[in-house]
């Protein structure tokens, strides 16, 4: 009769006493390591750029080792490697670990999930990329994009495209004054257009992220030539575009200059995962401000005894109340973008 109770487990995949090493937690050092910059993901496959040296840089497809089963790697993380890491037809090197990351870039499926997906790592600045015309901008997503950004301690520029068809002044008056760069392309054709939007990412790794058919994917096809990146269309009845890029990839800009990451169009953009400090630690003059709210302040507009408003209520100087003013109704637009839809 078989044997019941224990563990279930207990005749499969142990070894046996006769001559088996003792089992050991030491994981082994990797000395021989080299260190990957991962540019791709694609079903538990990662191509990784290796750099050991000016004349010896190529690319790598690598699996990840069994004591990282449970982490996740994403374009933009800096890898050790060890294997076979010539770059060879048919070969497959192995990453052992991930070097601490500076940003990470984070969103949810929805305000409600609690699961974080990473859509990328160790970047400087987020690119929200956003036609003023066909389709429409939608403020909505862009001050969910720059509160996942602060929360992530990254720079944000937004790029504004098809300035042929529409002014870019609404925009600019919203973002500009909270620290949000701006660049204003009137068309993907114009190579000087283009030429602007490479000086703004000169010598960084710049995330490009925007709603489907904004021109995100023409825009790194004309920064980075032979990207190859498929392009899509506005919908004439829905005003929206189609995915068309369906993962994030890094591509290095010519001249080594800097990097830009394409990630797949977003039609929501979730942040259950953002803590409001982290939001209002972008913002130097608010944060110390803030400092005298009462524990628990959500420093929204209907928070009793919030700092904020004493803070602008402080000055009497009239151009120095329009600044506080803006930037507070700003902040407190962007601390409202987290619970409000998240397909605005």
């Amino acid at each position: 009769m078989a044997r019941r109770g224990g563990d279930e487990h207990e005749a499969f995949g142990r070894p046996s006493k006769r001559g088996s090493r003792p089992r050991t937690k030491q994981r082994p050092e990797h000395a021989d390591a080299v260190v990957g910059f991962v540019t791709g993901v694609d079903r538990g496959r990662y191509t990784l750029l290796l750099d050991e040296g000016e004349d010896d840089e190529r690319n790598v497809t690598a699996m990840k080792a069994r004591e990282l089963s449970r982490t996740r790697v994403v374009v933009g993380d800096r890898v050790d490697v060890v294997g076979d890491v010539t770059g060879d037809k048919d070969t497959l090197a192995r990453i052992v670990r991930i070097a601490e990351r500076t940003s990470v870039l984070r969103r949810t499926a929805d305000d409600t999930d609690p699961y974080e997906r990473i859509v990328v790592a160790n970047a400087d600045q987020l690119v929200i990329v956003t036609a003023l015309a066909q389709p429409e901008p939608r403020t909505g997503m862009i001050d969910r994009a720059v509160v996942a950004a602060y929360d992530a301690g990254m720079d944000v520029l937004l790029c504004l495209t098809k300035a042929d068809l529409a002014s870019p002044d609404e925009l600019r008056g919203l973002y500009e004054p909270i620290g949000v760069g701006v660049v204003v392309v009137a068309t993907l054709a114009d190579p000087a257009s283009v030429e602007t939007v490479r000086d703004r990412l000169r010598g960084r790794v710049s995330v490009l992220l925007g709603h489907s058919g904004v021109g995100k994917s023409t825009l790194v096809n004309a920064l980075v030539p032979g990207a190859g990146r498929a392009t899509g269309h506005v919908n004439d009845v829905t005003g929206r575009g189609r995915h068309t890029s369906t993962s994030a990839v890094a591509l290095r800009l010519p001249g080594a200059e800097g990097w830009v990451v394409d990630t797949p169009g977003v039609r929501s953009l979730g942040l259950a995962h953002v803590e409001v400090a982290h939001v209002l630690a972008a913002f130097e003059d608010l944060d110390e401000a803030a400092a005298d709210c009462p524990r628990g302040c959500t420093h929204l507009d209907d928070a009793p005894d919030c700092a904020l408003d004493d803070w602008l209520a402080a000055t009497t100087d009239p151009e120095a109340r329009a600044t506080r003013e803006v930037r507070l109704a700003s902040f407190r637009r962007l601390l409202a973008s987290r619970t409000a839809s998240v397909s605005a």
